[in-house]
């Protein structure tokens, strides 16, 4: 198969990459039982990547931390697309 290095990611990509890759992180740090409230909301328009997260969990870790490191984790997701592409 040949791709067209050209070819950037469609926005439904992106938003999937950093969604699946910010959830990945907080359900690698909690149990899924543990998490009273998740919420991931990404958007990508005009070249513009947006991410919230808002996370309700037990104090260890700590939640502020855990949703910092999922919203880095989505953006090197993303970045990582655009470098394949």
């Amino acid at each position: 198969m040949s791709s067209d290095t050209h070819d950037e990611p469609s926005d439904e990509a992106i938003v999937e990459a950093a969604s699946d890759a910010a959830e990945g992180v907080i359900l690698s740090r909690y149990k899924q039982s543990d998490v009273t409230d998740l919420d991931v909301t990404v958007r990508f328009e005009s070249g513009t990547l947006e991410i919230d997260v808002y996370l309700n969990a037990p104090d260890e870790p700590d939640p502020d931390a855990v949703a910092r490191e999922a919203i880095e984790a989505a953006e090197a997701a993303v970045d990582e697309l655009f470098e394949n592409a």
